[in-house]
């Protein structure tokens, strides 16, 4: 009991010295020991990481899962230690409500048939989903998560014992300077005339010097725990190069998991636009376009679209093979978008491929003239991107 008493008393010396020594400094009352410019730049860069790495985190989270309250209910199971329950993705959720309307509608209606084939589809788009926030939690977000949780809190726990030790060394330098002023005014001769004893003076001088001592062996203690916590939080601060090159690997896998998913999701869809298009002109011919002078692009932009019959009668009246470039308005194009022609008179298109795009009086604005070597068709402007 009496060691845990002296203990405490102790802890609170030490506390209110570190308080009033931190408190001089910020009133500009005592020197501050200031640590070297590459430890500084260790630091801001260390607190740079923390910082980008907390909002990189929190807003892939946010990307991954839209939806707060999942997120919390994942973030107590995972607390919990227990596992999450099986949650099915939207797309999933999507494809099966379709499936179940096309048992009530009949699967041999198009309607029915349609929604079948939709109804697979998202299934298929809500798997894809699936596994691509499995391979980006493990991948990406768990390594973020670890340096947070983990070599952060780590770093901060030696940064916070590094600032306590440089406010004893200073608070030691204190001790000292008062000390040696103290024992300088002993050590001036006494004037024998003044009414205080010999003995008295000579006392007080062999006390000024003891206290020196003291104060000089308790520097010495303070500055060799300070240079010692210094050399680990420098090794500590040096390993977040370590961890950029960590995050950068991460980094790709996420990339690479993210062009795959969406990748995934481009070929089930054109699967989907090929099975319906087929379909469209046997079993349900004014089913599936809706608006027949447009159909969607399957560009990134889901608004875009493409219009059909966009040249006007004299132009439809005339075979391909009669349209002639002009003198001059030729331009080369990129293609931004793989297309497939409709009819003989368009030209499909490979993407990133390069054409001569031009146009004749009378065509819609939304379609060129394109010619790759000897074939030519007509393109649509939204899948071009000119050059020249």
């Amino acid at each position: 009991m009496d060691f845990s008493v002296k203990k405490l008393a102790s802890d609170a010396g030490v506390f209110f010295s570190r308080a009033v020594q931190f408190t001089e400094e910020k009133l500009g009352q005592a020197e501050k020991t200031e640590l070297d410019a590459h430890f500084e730049s260790l630091l801001a860069r260390a607190d740079c990481t923390k910082n980008w790495t907390e909002k990189i985190y929190r807003q892939t989270e946010v990307l991954l899962q839209p939806n707060p309250s999942a997120r919390i209910e994942e973030f107590l199971y995972e607390k919990l230690d227990r596992k999450v329950p099986y949650r099915a993705t939207n797309g999933e959720i999507l494809g099966q409500y379709m499936l179940e309307a096309a048992k009530e509608f009949g699967s041999g209606t198009p309607y029915g048939s349609t929604l079948i084939q939709v109804g697979d589809c998202q299934r298929r788009l809500g798997g894809a989903e699936r596994e691509f926030l499995q391979t980006s939690a493990i991948s990406f977000l768990t390594p973020l998560r670890n340096f947070l949780e983990g070599d952060w809190r780590t770093i901060t726990k030696e940064r916070r014992l590094l600032e306590n030790l440089r406010l004893d060394l200073d608070a030691c330098k204190a001790r000292l300077k008062k000390a040696k002023a103290a024992e300088a005014k002993a050590a001036t001769v006494p004037d024998f005339h003044e009414t205080r004893p010999r003995n008295y003076v000579l006392s007080a001088s062999a006390s000024a010097v003891s206290n020196n001592l003291t104060a000089e062996q308790e520097l010495r203690a303070a500055q060799t725990e300070f240079d010692r916590q210094a050399e680990v939080t420098r090794l500590l601060l040096e390993g977040i190069s370590s961890t950029h090159v960590n995050h950068l690997r991460c980094l790709h896998e996420f990339v690479e998991a993210q062009a795959a998913y969406y990748g995934q999701c481009h070929h089930v869809m054109q699967e989907l636009q090929k099975e319906l298009r087929s379909a469209n002109g046997d079993v349900y011919p004014n089913s599936f376009v809706v608006n027949p002078r447009s159909v969607r692009c399957p560009s990134l932009d889901p608004s875009s679209t493409v219009p059909v019959n966009s040249l006007s009668p004299e132009v439809e009246a005339l075979q391909i093979e009669e349209v002639h470039p002009p003198a001059s308005g030729t331009r080369r194009a990129k293609v931004l978008y793989d297309y497939d022609a409709a009819d003989t008179s368009e030209l499909s298109l490979l993407a990133d491929e390069l054409i001569t795009v031009y146009t004749v009086p009378g065509m819609d604005s939304d379609w060129l003239i394109g010619e790759r070597g000897n074939q030519k068709g007509k393109v649509p402007v939204t899948y071009l991107e000119l050059l020249s």
